[in-house]
């Protein structure tokens, strides 16, 4: 069974995030995380089908678990559904992101570092057809 792991974060110098990935199987495992107090704060489980518009098309279909006052659900969903659908594969997301006191400013800064995470990973995963470029070196 395939299991390559890799990490990836984002450089911007201000509300970075850390994700590490791994694939098990053909299905892909995600965890990601930033700020003073990292943890689980919502759970995304996302699933690979034809697309409702075009069934040529391959979108996902998630289902997200977030805990009593966090608010890293629409975060999860997104990176779910993002990999399942490239990937043609289950993908779970963890994310537990959180800095004291944070202004608008800091979480627009959230989730524009969220995008170059995501970003990143699937640039990664779109490698997955040599497997030597998923593990870390």
């Amino acid at each position: 069974m395939k299991q390559d792991t890799f990490t990836v974060e984002t450089h911007t110098g201000n509300r970075d995030l850390t994700a590490v990935v791994r694939r098990i199987g053909d299905d892909v495992l995600v965890a990601v995380w930033g700020g003073e107090r990292p943890h689980i704060g919502a759970v995304a489980a996302a699933q690979p089908r034809p697309s409702l518009k075009d069934p040529a098309r391959r979108s996902a279909s998630a289902s997200v678990l977030c805990y009593v006052g966090h608010k890293e659900d629409l975060l999860a969903r997104e990176i779910a559904l993002a990999v399942a659908s490239r990937v043609n594969a289950a993908a779970v997301v963890t994310a537990g992101i959180h800095w004291d006191n944070l202004d608008q400013d800091g979480i627009d800064q959230v989730v524009r570092n969220s995008r170059l995470l995501l970003n990143s990973i699937l640039e990664r995963l779109a490698d997955g057809d040599h497997p030597e470029s998923l593990s870390e070196k």
